[in-house]
């Protein structure tokens, strides 16, 4: 047994004799005196880049300036459509003919407008010859010119209203012919042979009856930040991608920038158009416009170099073998894991990027066991 108490003490005294010291901590720096017994911290270098370029998430439309979304102004029922999606059609073209009592009732209007016209200048011309030949009064002539004149206003009232809607017929057929007011592609059709439609569709959720555009420019609709704002104005350039087409971009122009931020988000659309010759964006994809910044070099450090404590940004650098010093560093914006640094480090140091914490613990006052 004594043997054994002896062997036990000196394993005891060995294990003690290789235990490593306890670091020296002074002020904001860690020393670890025996430096290859120090815990292994990874490190990384603080680096100079230059921004990268600034992001923003949209969405593609259709170009407004270039579609229209077709409405019929009568009532009626659908006895014919023309076209189908993808058709592409003339300023002009008729899309579909609609059975429209509504739209007769017009035509009725210009025929008896005409009727009107060659009435009261029948009654005119009789009128002069019976004012020539001293039978009718001078009165009875203005009046009858009169009403020539308010027969024939009407004539051009009731037909300018048809030939608004595209009409050129004389009789009364309650055809009315939906044209398309634009040319383009047939990119929706929301309407089947039959079908009742109304002019009180246009102010209520249902969609329109064809949605006509020209596809081969689309608009990019961006939300930016308030922080971006000076970098999205008129006339930069933007730089489109999509995840459909890795690796491939397309090139389009900031055209206009919204005047206010929306308050729910608080973010500002800003619009670029885009050349879509070959058709290979849709509508409604999901994109990234980048933007080039133009910001001069700066400092940036690994986002998990940087933890906050106490109403202030820290990183510990590493100043030699297992010695460390905490630094105060002032960030600023954060892009793919990596923080941008205004002050408190500068490029050639390396900064530790693991058990950052562990390394602030130590430099805490310990309690005192009671």
């Amino acid at each position: 047994m004594f043997s054994a108490a002896i062997l036990a003490a000196a394993c005891t005294k060995e294990a003690v004799q290789e235990s490593a010291p306890e670091p020296v901590v002074q002020g904001d720096t860690i020393t670890f005196p025996a430096a290859d017994k120090a815990p292994k911290l990874g490190t990384a270098p603080v680096l100079e880049e230059r921004a990268p370029a600034l992001r923003l998430n949209g969405r593609l439309t259709w170009d407004e300036e270039r579609t229209v979304r077709v409405f019929s102004p009568f009532a009626g029922r659908v006895a014919r459509i023309l076209v189908q999606p993808g058709d592409r059609v003339s300023k002009g073209q008729t899309l579909a003919v609609l059975g429209s009592p509504e739209f007769g009732q017009a035509q009725a209007e210009a025929r008896r407008a005409d009727t009107d016209v060659q009435l009261a200048e029948k009654n005119l011309q009789r009128q002069k010859e019976l004012e020539n030949a001293g039978v009718a009064p001078r009165k009875d002539l203005q009046t009858a010119e009169a009403e020539f004149e308010r027969a024939k206003s009407e004539l051009e009232r009731a037909r300018g209203r048809v030939r608004l809607y595209g009409s050129s017929a004389k009789g009364v057929d309650q055809s009315f012919a939906i044209a398309s007011p634009v040319a383009g592609v047939v990119v929706e059709r929301n309407i089947n042979p039959g079908m009742e439609v109304r002019p009180d569709q246009m102010t209520s959720n249902a969609p329109p009856l064809f949605i006509v555009t020209d596809p081969t420019h689309l608009w990019a609709l961006l939300d930016a930040t308030e922080k971006d704002l000076a970098a999205v104005h008129v006339g930069k350039i933007v730089t489109v991608r999509t995840p459909v087409y890795e690796g491939e971009s397309f090139r389009a122009t900031l055209v206009n920038v919204s005047d206010a931020l929306d308050p729910a988000t608080r973010t500002l659309k800003a619009r670029a158009t885009l050349d879509n010759k070959d058709r290979k964006l849709k509508a409604e994809m999901f994109v990234t416009g980048e933007l080039d910044t133009q910001q001069p070099v700066r400092i940036m450090l690994p986002a998990k170099a940087v933890y906050f404590q106490g109403g202030k940004h820290y990183a510990f650098t590493e100043e030699g073998p297992g010695r460390y010093t905490r630094r105060v560093v002032k960030i600023g914006d954060d892009h793919d894991g990596k923080v941008e640094v205004a002050a408190g480090v500068t490029p050639g140091q390396k900064v530790v990027i693991d058990d950052v914490l562990m390394l602030q613990q130590m430099l805490q006052p310990r309690r005192v066991q009671k």
